[in-house]
């Protein structure tokens, strides 16, 4: 497993060196699970989020949810939160962001934070391998690698185009691109946003963070969720996603092309007409 991301950022070494002895014991998590709908399997996912090394708050962001996702996940130990209507789920990662933010003590280091799905259930605290690669300082953001999916109904269409998409623009060949699991620093996802809207927040993540020279790793979890199958629902779903990705990227890339011309062209020159 080995971190990716421009040369300017900083060595492993040179981030564990810069921190004050003691570091690593006063270094907290705080689990952001954006969920809609989730009744079923939130309490699950919130107990075993509870249990991952080093979190001290697990913190649901229900988005409109039209079941009792909220309350189950309060009775479940989370702190919760709610959008009035849908958002989508970057809103609900910046919500929960932003949440976080104001229950950090000013005179401690803020919140890794680590995003999980709300239907991991039992198998949510096997995102624990996430956390200590971003504590101990090897990577800004480390992305769950999940095993193949029982039930899974998608063929790859917008697994690959996504992968592409980053390849093309950073330089880095993602295994899996769409992977929702994600530990990273307060500073890597502030740097980070604003986030891309819908189904495109992971690729626009890993593609600004990347760009910025931040390190990004894949790690290995034994992770279980509903995967959207081959019906109409999964299809609309999927299609969707492909929407959103190539949203996301066509923004990126009209963003880094502006930026070129700006260097090409120096200060107070304008484009021919």
């Amino acid at each position: 497993m080995t971190p990716t991301g421009s040369e300017a950022g900083r060595s492993p070494e040179q981030a564990v060196e810069s921190r004050p002895r003691g570091h690593r014991q006063r270094r907290r998590v705080a689990v952001i699970i954006p969920a809609k709908d989730e009744s079923r399997r939130i309490a699950a996912t919130v107990r075993s989020a509870r249990a991952i090394p080093h979190v001290d708050l697990v913190l649901v962001v229900d988005d409109g949810s039209e079941d009792n996702t909220q309350h189950v996940a309060r009775e479940a130990g989370a702190v919760v939160v709610r959008h009035s209507h849908n958002r989508g789920k970057a809103a609900a990662m910046e919500t929960g962001a932003a949440v976080v933010a104001m229950r950090d003590a000013p005179d401690r280091p803020p919140r890794t934070l680590l995003f999980i799905d709300g239907d991991l259930a039992e198998t949510a605290v096997n995102t624990a391998p996430l956390v200590a690669p971003v504590l101990e300082g090897v990577t800004d953001l480390a992305i769950a690698l999940l095993p193949p999916q029982p039930g899974a109904g998608g063929r790859g269409l917008v697994v690959g185009a996504a992968r592409r998409a980053i390849v093309s623009m950073t330089g880095w060949t993602p295994t899996q691109p769409l992977s929702g699991m994600r530990c990273l620093t307060r500073e890597a996802f502030e740097a980070a946003t604003p986030l891309a809207r819908g189904w495109g927040v992971e690729v626009g993540m890993t593609i600004d963070l990347l760009r910025q020279g931040y390190r990004v790793l894949e790690v290995p979890c034994e992770l279980r969720h509903r995967p959207s199958g081959t019906d109409l629902k999964g299809q609309l779903h999927r299609a969707a996603q492909y929407r959103d990705v190539q949203i996301a990227v066509n923004a990126r890339r009209a963003r880094s092309a502006a930026s070129s011309v700006r260097r090409t062209l120096g200060p107070g020159e304008r484009p021919a007409r």
